[in-house]
């Protein structure tokens, strides 16, 4: 199953679109973060 939400991030006074996309499959529990992320996204894959 694939889900994808559009949401925005503030960057000053300035909106900038994001987009996030899921998918669920059965099997071993992965993530991954593709794009820019910032620092803070990085360290959320240890939480």
């Amino acid at each position: 199953m694939t889900s994808r939400v559009a949401t925005v991030a503030f960057q000053g006074i300035e909106a900038v679109p994001v987009d996030v996309q899921a998918q669920f499959l059965n099997g071993q529990v992965q993530f991954h973060v593709v794009g820019l992320p910032d620092k803070a996204v990085a360290e959320s894959r240890e939480r």
